[in-house]
């Protein structure tokens, strides 16, 4: 077997070969075309984790939110059809609809552009399960916070705000570390709309070069950097925001 890595030296529209691999004078190689899909799979990803984590926030919020009346039951339950929902539709079946269903719902979206909605997608589904780790996280706080705020003349939503939400993210972390890698993984969906993405740009180039092995361990390359990277982001942000002896005072059943 016989591997040739200057096929990424190569013109995608001539035979010839950049001695730097990098095209010019309009000059387009297929290093340049898998650089520029990395940037596509960063730009969906990043997108739709921010979509993920706001959504995702708000609604695993409301799951926890007190029976003390019609509205909070109303809004726990909103948080609950939105968690059941989103997480049991696949998500490249998620894609499909926002694809091509929800823009026939509401025309307005029809001039959307195929990486948005990809976005949106991903951010609906990965929002799902972003919440089911903030309600876990915020049912993992002893209730005495909860109680010592409204007792200092907190209301629910202030309670939420200063001292509820700002310790249950601090420990969430490490799930949300595993979700913000998956979402990156989980945007090779993006191919399916024609999203110029990682996958995309491996499964046109294999075709076009007939050189797989170099082309996919290529973007496997990129795909590990990109997690591992969000990886170390999210390392770095815990251990500058961990919640001193909370483990240990949970652990001994200390509420």
């Amino acid at each position: 077997m016989s591997w040739n890595w200057e096929v990424f030296c190569k013109s995608t529209l001539e035979e010839d070969f950049s001695p730097v691999c990098f095209g010019t004078g309009g000059e387009i190689t297929y290093l340049d075309w898998m650089l520029s899909a990395w940037g596509w799979t960063l730009s969906v990803s990043a997108l739709g984790l921010f979509v993920a984590m706001i959504l995702g926030v708000l609604m695993g919020t409301l799951r926890t939110l007190p029976p003390d009346n019609l509205m909070t039951r109303a809004l726990a339950l909103l948080g609950t059809v939105w968690v059941e929902l989103f997480r049991n539709i696949p998500v490249l079946v998620q894609v499909f609809l926002w694809y091509h269903v929800i823009p026939a719902l509401f025309p307005v979206m029809k001039g959307f552009p195929s990486f948005v909605l990809v976005s949106l997608a991903l951010g609906f589904f990965t929002s799902a399960r972003i919440a089911e780790q903030v309600r876990a996280g915020i049912g993992s706080l002893p209730r005495g916070q909860r109680y010592a705020a409204l007792a200092v003349g907190l209301t629910t939503t202030q309670s939420y705000r200063y001292v509820i939400l700002p310790m249950a993210l601090r420990i969430v972390i490490p799930p949300l570390t595993s979700e913000s890698m998956n979402i990156i993984k989980n945007s090779s969906v993006a191919f399916a709309v024609s999203v110029a993405e990682l996958t995309l740009f491996a499964m046109q180039a294999q075709e076009e070069t007939s050189r797989g092995i170099e082309i996919y361990l290529g973007v496997t390359a990129l795909y590990v950097v990109s997690a591992l990277s969000v990886n170390r982001v999210m390392a770095f942000i815990e251990s500058r925001t961990r919640v001193p002896g909370f483990i240990a005072a949970a652990s001994s059943g200390g509420h």
